[in-house]
């Protein structure tokens, strides 16, 4: 399939920066009582403006893109470089995290339906919004599955809300298939390791929880973290983003030690049309990276440190472009 590299900076982006201005919001769904941070472009020069939804990547990672791997900032850094460009944005937190709370706080009550649910709560909430303008989808990581899900059709449902939809280092394959990889290909598991990987996988896709795990494997399958992934492995983000129907952009680093750029080529392959932005030297949390992993995960305790410049243009003139 064809993709289309990004042309240069158009003269939009050259404009003096907006100040922004941002407040906290609430919305009650079942089973949680979600919250947000709505950033918006401040000043007269900019009514209904574009606004994007912001979706968070796995795990307990808040509204900012903190984590426990630390608090690299990056939705929070994200915000500010799109309000700075007339475009508002949403970044909650997911439910359970952060001041979204949940009825049942269990991590075996959380599933990924959840989150799609909440997400598509969410684009509802923005597109009755009276001054704000289009929406799009920005997801980031495992949020970028949540957003191809979105955006699926469902019988007897109107369409998601979105006119656009920004992929920012989301994998190209289903998590069960990314589990047996990064096992597989690991060199310090043992075959043992391996096998019993592959047998609690095929167990989880057929609906069955398992009671009993190595403690080598409890951090990727304890028993209260099932649930999430039963329902997270019928979702194949290759297969989504085919019948997505919004123009799409698919942004990747090449330097990202989580997801690969095959991902992101694999991602734009499946819909035509697509655009592809490879950001080099770039790793997961969207900054500048060396190659040495140890300094490359560094970055994400470093809230300091601005988003590549490349990668930001591209976004923006994605947005300008498609919703002008």
């Amino acid at each position: 399939m064809r993709t289309r590299l990004l042309l240069p900076l158009t003269a939009a982006l050259l404009m003096t920066p907006a100040l922004a201005a941002s407040r906290d919001v609430t919305l009650d769904v079942p089973g949680a009582r979600l919250a947000a941070t709505l950033q918006t472009p401040d000043g007269p020069g900019h009514p209904r403006p574009p606004v994007a939804l912001i979706l968070a990547g796995s795990g307990p990672t808040n509204r900012d893109g903190d984590s426990a791997a630390g608090p690299a900032g990056t939705y929070r850094k994200l915000a500010s470089d799109l309000a700075a460009h007339g475009i508002a944005s949403l970044r909650p937190d997911k439910r359970g995290i952060g001041a979204s709370t949940a009825a049942d706080p269990r991590e075996e009550a959380l599933t990924f339906d959840d989150l799609i649910a909440d997400a598509r709560a969410w684009l509802a909430w923005l597109a009755a919004q009276p001054d704000l303008g289009p929406v799009v989808v920005i997801g980031h990581s495992e949020g970028g599955t949540v957003a191809l899900a979105v955006l699926q059709k469902r019988a007897g449902a109107a369409p998601a809300p979105a006119q656009a939809l920004v992929l920012l280092a989301a994998p190209g394959e289903d998590i069960g298939t990314t589990i047996r990889r990064q096992i597989a290909q690991n060199p310090a598991n043992p075959p043992a390791l391996v096998q019993e990987t592959n047998r609690i996988l095929d167990a989880l896709s057929r609906g069955e929880r398992v009671t009993e795990v190595l403690p080598a494997l409890a951090p990727l399958f304890r028993p209260s973290v099932q649930p999430y992934l039963i329902s997270s492995l019928k979702y194949d983000p290759v297969r989504m983003i085919g019948a997505v129907n919004v123009p799409t952009l698919i942004v990747q680093g090449d330097r990202d030690l989580q997801v690969r750029p095959e991902d992101a080529r694999l991602l734009a392959a499946a819909q035509l049309g697509a655009r592809l932005h490879l950001a080099s030297s770039v790793n997961h949390v969207l900054v500048p990276a060396l190659l040495d992993p140890a300094a490359n995960f560094a970055t994400y305790a470093n809230a300091e440190l601005p988003l590549e410049r490349g990668l930001v243009t591209a976004i923006v003139q994605f947005l300008q472009q498609t919703l002008r």
